[in-house]
Parts: C-alpha cells; structure tokens; sequence
C-alpha cells in the first residue's frame, strides 16, 4: 500500500523541508509531492534532491479563491499523468505535522472500510447538522453569489472604513453582496446554480484523505464538467467546498464525515486558526488525529521536537 502526501505551500521553508524529512523518515516507501508557491517564497530544492520519491511541482497560493483548488487539481493531474502508483493521497500545507508515526497511520488506511475521510455537511440547508446555521445566509453568501475579486487583500484600516456599508447592503437586499475578508469581493445573485435537490452544495473542511478511486473521480469529473468548474471559480472560498459536493453528490463513495485532523478555532478571527504550542501535545495526541494545524516553526519548535519523538520512535 502506498500514499501520497501532497504538500501545497507557500511559506517558511525550513519548515517545509523539516516536515517533508520527518515524512519521508517516518514513512521511507511514501511519495511526497509538495506543490509549492515560488511567487510568495524561494524554495531551495535541492535541498530535498536526495530524497527518494520526493517532488516538487509549480504550485499556487491564495485564500478564499479558487487557487487551492486548482493546485489541488494541478497536482492531482500531475499524478496521473506521471503514472504515479498509489493507494491514499493525504493534502496537508507546509505548516501542518502528523501527530502519530505514519506506520500507523498507513496500516490503519490499508485496513479500513471507507473509501475517503473528510468533513461535510448541506451548506444550504437550515438543519441543525449544518454549524453554520447560526450564521445567516453563510452558505448562500458563499455559494450562490458570483464574485469579481480586487486582486488584494485589504489592510485592517481600510476594512474597518468599509465594515458598516457593507453589512447595511448586504442586509437590505438579496442580490448583491459584498465580502472583505479576502480582499474585495463584490457577488452578484447567481441567475442559475449546479445545485438542485439531486445535487446538493456540501461545506466544510478543505483537508481530505482520499482513495484512488475518489482521487479519479474527482480528477474525472473536473476534466468533464468545465462549466462545474467555472461556476464555482467566482465563488467564495471553493476550497470548502469543491471536493465534497463532488464526492458526497457521487453517492459512489463510503466516506467517513472525519478528516482525521486537529485544527483549534477557538478565540479566533478572521478564519485563522491558533498557532499550536507544546502546551497543545495533550490533544494531539488523541488516538483519531492523523495530523493537526497550524505550527509556528520560528514561534515554537519544540511541539515540532515532541511530536518527532513520538513519530520517529515508532517500532
């Protein structure tokens, strides 16, 4: 059985070449693909040369577009077109770390009965299994509006002169709507959707582990429906979005509502997660976490230093 662990990076490499190392020592027969930014930062490559099945590929950065996801796809691609033989594709970022040895990790994929983990849930409905019930109009704000982007984010002086215009307009009527938590988005009310009651939108966390066979499907489906594509390429962070409505709408998969991962929202903003300390090892020690996020190399290695003696001692 074999993985492969896509990287999508676009910062601290030094942190990207730790994690990739600790990847390949943990898990000596696994493939690492690490898509990475060079427009944000330079990334030595050379110093990951003399690793075995190690690669990396032109990648894109972003938040709240649609960039993750083509880099997503573009690697995906990348795969298949390279003949690439695997059995599970894990995505994680250069700041994310696995929190168990991957042995463990890989024996429990070769033997389990479902064909992906990842989290979802209607993002239109108004059930009380939808988190974002609480927040009005969050899926439809996000998935039923077509949005023109500025191409910028905003500082915070300017977002806060923008903050009371734009909740008065997007409470007062339903067809435009305005976004600045990623840069300027102005939406206009889509005049018609991929979503009906056969094909529903399904939200929630764009970290996935994925079987070959969800991997080509999903790489199937997106050659096949450009128009899929397009439409969600002017929605409002497609990368929580994207991978599920595509699988769970299949109805060919048996897929785990769990993506394994520990991420913390808690006291947060902004959509940031906190940055995890050592004081964080309890948790991420819990026997279902695969991998957790975000760690801070420069702010604090020494989780880094505990969860590699937990990963690395692994007989």
């Amino acid at each position: 059985m074999k993985v492969v662990y896509l990287i999508q990076t676009h910062k601290n490499p030094e942190q990207i070449y730790r994690l990739v190392k600790t990847i390949k020592k943990s898990s000596p027969k696994s493939h690492v693909l690490v898509s990475h930014d060079f427009q944000s930062c330079n990334l030595d490559t050379t110093t990951l040369h003399d690793l075995e099945e190690v690669e990396v590929i032109i990648g894109q950065g972003g938040r709240g577009d649609f960039s993750i996801v083509q880099g997503y796809l573009d690697a995906v691609n990348w795969l298949f077109s390279h003949q690439i033989e695997f059995d599970w594709l894990v995505n994680i970022t250069g700041q994310d770390y696995p929190t168990q040895p991957l042995p463990k990790i890989e024996k429990f994929l070769a033997e389990t009965k479902y064909d992906g983990f990842s989290c979802y849930f209607d993002a239109l409905s108004n059930s009380k299994q939808n988190p974002w019930e609480r927040k009005r109009r969050e899926g439809s704000d996000r998935y039923l509006y077509q949005y023109w982007r500025s191409g910028r984010y905003l500082p915070l002086w300017q977002r806060a002169l923008i903050k009371f215009p734009r909740i008065l307009i997007n409470n007062i009527q339903p067809f435009i709507r305005i976004n600045s938590s990623y840069g300027l988005m102005i939406g206009i009310r889509a005049t018609s959707t991929p979503f009906n009651q056969k094909f529903l939108c399904y939200a929630g966390s764009n970290f996935h582990t994925l079987s070959k066979k969800c991997i080509q499907y999903l790489h199937d489906f997106s050659k096949q429906n450009l128009q899929f594509n397009s439409y969600y390429q002017k929605t409002c962070i497609p990368d929580e979005s994207f991978i599920q409505t595509i699988l769970v709408n299949s109805g060919l998969f048996n897929l785990c509502n769990d993506n394994k991962r520990y991420i913390n929202f808690n006291n947060t903003q902004s959509g940031h997660p906190s940055i995890l300390t050592f004081q964080d090892y309890p948790a991420l020690t819990v026997e279902n976490i695969h991998f957790a996020r975000k760690f801070e190399l420069a702010q604090d290695s020494k989780i880094l230093d505990m969860l590699d003696e937990r990963i690395l001692n692994y007989n």
